[in-house]
């Protein structure tokens, strides 16, 4: 008989919990959330609503609980040092330490350490904490991207030509930032088509999830603001449609050099999830960002099709031992759409009715099969579920196809009512036809090449 774990969620993450719940090696599942999320409360062991980036607040919940180990499921408390106060008393954890989460809450460290351990993927870059040689530079590289140095929550980039249309504008939105206090990364603007590499790592050993492109901006047809991601799909064949095989290995090994880089650097081991943010250009593999969590939507895509106990991976990253299981995922497609508020990415308007009513979602023919569902930010008030600000909850459809897949997803989000939207493009043929001619005008311009 197989032991079983008791496991802690520091964060709001019900994809996290399904994946743990799945589990035959769990015994009971605490949660420690921002939110009174319907679908945690229900089926967590013990659920407390607290401020996740307290590391005191955090390791006080965890001496009340006892779990075997605990999983952090979002940047702020990784970078607040939650996982150092949980591992000071004796809590294995699934994220790094606070010094390791700069992979992802300091642009520049992430640069500086591709530069310097000669990884593939940079793009021209260079760091600011001030205006001084800023106009010089972006003058040189003509269109720009400015990242905020630091957690922004994928709404804090903003790009020349789509955010900001002169060089004087950009060099006002750094000015922004400077005032706040802040730094910031300048980089050249690339073009191509962007997708998700996310990898297990305990430290030396790494295990690849599939790749998934996630849809940032918040309307259909990539337009308006950007978001923390609107939806995303995968493949059945663990690939992408613009994506071949060699390139997917490119970026699985840019994954691996970045967790080997980081223990050189910094002696310590990395354990947790390595998510890389890639950009396939004329030019080659570029690298956008890291993340040092499991990436929002691309998590429910993961969640959906994975086949290895998640419990038992868990396990082989505490105790370094990744390169002794293998890593399976089922090979079918997958679509994710989230619903959010109307206004979205926006504070929610004054006065506006924040109740929506999901039953007539839940009981699609694919319910239960092949649609999941899973809760995001959102509340229950009075048997109510009401909206925040933020992303409210995602529907994934799993098929033998892509085209399926999609309207399993699009049926479920549809049948939402309330003031939300989504959006319906994702993972339609139209949508995949446009990345491909996007990809297919621009390696025209330097070789021949085959798109599927």
């Amino acid at each position: 008989m197989k032991q079983k774990f008791d496991v802690m969620i520091v964060g709001k993450s019900y994809s996290l919990m399904t994946m743990c719940k799945a589990s035959t090696m769990l015994s009971r599942l605490y949660v420690l959330s921002n939110y009174a999320n319907p679908g945690i409360i229900r089926d967590a062991d013990d659920y407390e609503i607290e401020d996740t980036t307290n590391p005191d607040k955090v390791a006080a919940y965890a001496r009340r609980v006892k779990p075997d180990f605990a999983i952090i499921a979002s940047e702020d408390p990784l970078a607040a040092g939650v996982v150092d106060a949980l591992r000071k008393i004796g809590v294995p954890c699934i994220g790094p330490t606070q010094h390791l989460a700069r992979l992802e809450s300091s642009k520049s460290f992430t640069r500086n350490l591709l530069a310097k351990y000669g990884i593939p993927g940079n793009p021209i870059y260079r760091r600011f904490q001030d205006d001084n040689g800023l106009s010089e530079f972006v003058h040189e590289l003509g269109d720009f991207v400015v990242k905020p140095d630091g957690l922004t929550g994928g709404k804090g980039v903003r790009v020349m030509g789509d955010h900001f249309t002169t060089i004087d504008k950009g060099l006002a939105y750094c000015q922004e930032l400077f005032a706040q206090g802040g730094s910031l990364v300048i980089e050249e603007k690339l073009d191509g088509e962007e997708f998700s590499l996310q990898s297990f790592f305990d430290g030396r050993h790494i295990a690849h999830m599939v790749p998934i492109q996630d849809h940032k901006r918040a309307y259909e047809d990539d337009t308006g603001p950007n978001t923390g991601g609107m939806g995303s799909y995968s493949c059945a064949d663990h690939l992408l449609p613009f994506l071949r095989a060699e390139e997917l290995k490119a970026a699985e090994d840019i994954n691996r050099r970045v967790g080997e880089a980081l223990l050189e650097e910094t002696g310590e081991e990395y354990k947790g999830i390595l998510y890389g943010g890639f950009m396939l250009t004329r030019g080659g593999l570029r690298v956008i960002e890291y993340n040092a969590r499991f990436g929002d939507p691309e998590i429910m895509n993961i969640a959906s099709l994975l086949d290895t106990d998640f419990i038992e991976i868990c396990l082989a990253i505490i105790n370094g031992t990744l390169d002794r299981l293998p890593v399976q995922f089922r090979h079918q497609a997958s679509v994710c759409k989230y619903i959010v508020p109307k206004g979205y990415p926006n504070k929610l308007p004054k006065g506006m009715d924040t109740r929506i009513d999901i039953q007539a979602a839940l009981t699609t023919p694919d319910y239960g099969n092949r649609l999941r569902v899973y809760y995001s930010a959102i509340n229950e008030e009075d048997g109510a579920i009401t909206l925040t600000d933020s992303r409210s909850l995602a529907f994934v459809g799993v098929a033998d196809t892509l085209a399926e897949a999609e309207r399993i997803a699009e049926t479920a989000a549809s049948a939402v009512k309330g003031n939300v939207f989504h959006r319906k493009d994702i993972g339609t043929p139209q949508l995949i036809r446009k990345r491909i001619e996007h990809m297919q005008r621009l390696f025209r311009m330097t070789s021949e090449r085959k798109f599927a």
